[in-house]
């Protein structure tokens, strides 16, 4: 690992205090940079985040997505944890926690926002990170892509009606410019790019030189954008995050449970079911993890940006990140309990 990645829980934890500070004491900063907004989202945000997976868009090649169709276990796996598994024990421990444990510490009216913050956190899958998460693990490009790719074409027509129905109600309103926006931007730009790039180069230098001098040139980058992606994020939500320590505590521990939780029963499936490292790394990492850009919108969208609802899915990117490294460094670790990257079925 580079030097930035051997040490990315330091990076990380500084950029997020460089976040708040710059939101706390330099509010014109985030303010400027929220002017440059479509549809609930940041285009600053969206540009970092396309810089941090179009070096591992390069990586994919035709031949790859093609393969993927013949090694559908792991897809089938994304495809049971995200839909069917992680909505409903998103709903199941966030509303023990925020009525049980923690009843003491919040009133009734707040658990509620609170529960309605978790479960449009556990109703969207990652779509961006993901990619940065797999980079970290040594995941398979292409299959990576699949399985973001089909979760996206889930969404548009399983979001709306699960969180209508762990909510109990009906009519929940989707901002679908925001949905739609943000699979383009993070999915259909970035792979076009990687695969323009990496035909180009190939054709013009062959594959060794693309393989062994272009791409390693790129290995910073991913890291780097998620670092100013990060200061960028809480630069945003500084206040927010200072005004409400005991609560965003609170907020963190049924969702930081629900993170690990869902990612060990991706992880350790895809185990049993003898799939390559490379495809159940990636597999427990987009489960785990969540589309934090959508899920922030639509609370945005529903309940106002200064609302409790916000809040939670707010505390959702806090915690994502920190847990999310913790949970790459312990796949890397026992990579040994997978068969090799040659063995996909």
């Amino acid at each position: 690992m580079g030097f930035f990645e051997r040490y990315l829980t330091v990076w990380v934890v500084l950029c997020m205090v460089v976040g708040v500070f710059i939101g706390k004491f330099l509010p014109f900063i985030p303010n400027f940079l929220g002017q440059f907004e479509y549809a609930n989202v940041s285009i600053p945000i969206a540009i970092l985040i396309w810089v941090m997976i179009y070096p591992m868009m390069m990586k994919v090649d035709f031949q790859s997505v093609k393969n993927v169709g013949k090694n559908p276990k792991g897809l089938y796996l994304t495809w049971v944890i995200n839909w069917l598994i992680k909505p409903f024990t998103m709903y199941g421990i966030a509303a023990f926690f925020f009525y049980v444990v923690f009843k003491a510490f919040i009133p009734t009216d707040l658990a509620q926002d609170y529960l309605i913050g978790a479960i449009l956190l556990g109703a969207a899958p990652c779509t961006a990170m993901v990619f940065v998460w797999s980079h970290l693990t040594k995941g398979n490009p292409a299959y990576t892509v699949v399985q973001v790719a089909t979760n996206d074409l889930i969404i548009l027509v399983a979001f709306t009606p699960i969180v209508a129905f762990l909510l109990g109600i009906s009519g929940v309103r989707i901002p679908w410019e925001t949905l739609i926006l943000s699979v383009v931007l993070f999915v259909v730009i970035p792979l076009t790019a990687g695969i323009v790039t990496r035909i180009s180069v190939i054709k013009n230098h062959g594959e060794d030189y693309f393989l062994n001098s272009f791409l390693p040139k790129f290995n910073n980058i991913t890291v780097a954008g998620l670092l100013l992606t990060l200061i960028i994020i809480f630069s945003f939500q500084g206040n927010v995050i200072l005004e409400n320590p005991l609560h965003i505590f609170l907020i963190a521990v049924p969702l930081t449970i629900q993170t690990v939780l869902i990612f060990f029963v991706s992880y350790l499936t895809a185990r049993r079911l003898k799939l390559a490292h490379c495809i159940a790394a990636p597999a427990g990492m987009i489960g785990a993890s969540n589309f934090f850009e959508l899920s922030v919108a639509v609370a945005i969208a529903l309940f106002g940006a200064t609302s409790p609802v916000a809040l939670a899915t707010i505390v959702g990117v806090l915690v994502e990140v920190p847990v999310m490294l913790m949970l790459v460094k312990f796949a890397n670790n026992t990579s040994h309990w997978f068969p090799k990257e040659g063995s996909m079925n």
